[in-house]
């Protein structure tokens, strides 16, 4: 029998709609990969107009940062940090060398706790917590405060009267975030193993000396090294991600919302990406 006038329209209006629900994934995936390179690739040209004024700043006299800016700034992000830091750092250290007591307590090992503690926290954990806390902490506020800035065309304001928001806004935000970043990932570390030490002695019956011994044996300059490498790349991470999703904040405070939770979300995915990488260049150069 042959087909009616309409059968070949129905065939390709039904494998039009099967092309189309096979191809919908990619296309949401694929489309949500180009925004992520996009915005990506903003926050890079972002960073290097902040660091383009930088160097301009250090080679002219007549290109100032404003040093009141940048201290108001490591003040806010960095000193009033070191609590909540020092809190969520004490309480991790104490949290580890309690849970590897147990284990290495099976092969008589239990000192050896010195040895895991110095090397995990100088590498990974001081920086790491660090820069986790000061996201929610300092990096929030910063997409917040510069979104609302936009919202109510302050921005616009700046440009108006000749002043660029990049010099006077974002400069001074990320290298306060770098600085702070850089000492607090000290900080925590310094923090996290005064915790272990004080609880190895108080309740593990470990010896300050046997300790003391096990972690200088262990723990070498290039961990701390690492570390605090690892602190500055992290701080200016979190700096860049903040301001670049506060100047693109659009739709009131529903998006001043929005790019606040944005900035939580990629800067804690951007720093453990970014530890991952290091992890695997040292691993590579055989300094882990």
């Amino acid at each position: 029998m042959a087909d009616g006038p309409g059968t070949s329209e129905v065939k390709k209006e039904s494998g039009g709609g099967l092309v189309a629900v096979l191809a919908w994934p990619f296309e949401v995936i694929g489309g949500r990969l180009l925004d992520t390179l996009g915005h990506i690739g903003e926050l890079f040209f972002l960073f290097l107009e902040a660091m383009g004024w930088v160097v301009r700043a250090a080679c002219s006299r007549k290109v100032r940062l404003g040093r009141s800016a940048i201290v108001s700034q490591l003040v806010r992000t960095g000193v009033q940090s070191i609590f909540i830091v020092s809190l969520v750092s004490g309480s991790v250290g104490l949290i580890l060398t309690l849970q590897l007591a147990p284990p290495l307590d099976q092969f008589g090992q239990r000192a050896l706790i010195a040895n895991i503690i110095s090397v995990a926290v100088l590498r990974e954990l001081g920086p790491l917590i660090g820069a986790i806390v000061l996201t929610g902490f300092a990096g929030a506020a910063i997409a917040a405060e510069i979104g609302t800035m936009v919202v109510s065309e302050e921005i616009e304001a700046l440009e108006a009267g000749a002043l660029n928001p990049v010099r006077f806004l974002v400069v001074p935000r990320i290298l306060a975030t770098i600085m702070a970043m850089t000492g607090l990932g000290v900080i925590s570390s310094f923090v996290s193993i005064s915790a272990s030490i004080g609880v190895s002695i108080v309740v593990l019956d470990i010896p300050f000396e046997t300790y003391f011994r096990n972690m200088e044996s262990q723990a070498k300059m290039v961990d701390f090294l690492t570390g605090l490498s690892k602190g500055t790349i992290f701080g200016g991470l979190i700096g860049i991600i903040a301001c670049g999703n506060g100047l693109k904040v659009t739709g009131g405070a529903a998006g001043v919302g929005l790019a606040t939770t944005r900035t939580v979300v990629q800067c804690v995915v951007a720093i453990v990406l970014a530890d991952l990488v290091f992890t695997a260049i040292f691993f590579a150069l055989d300094l882990v």
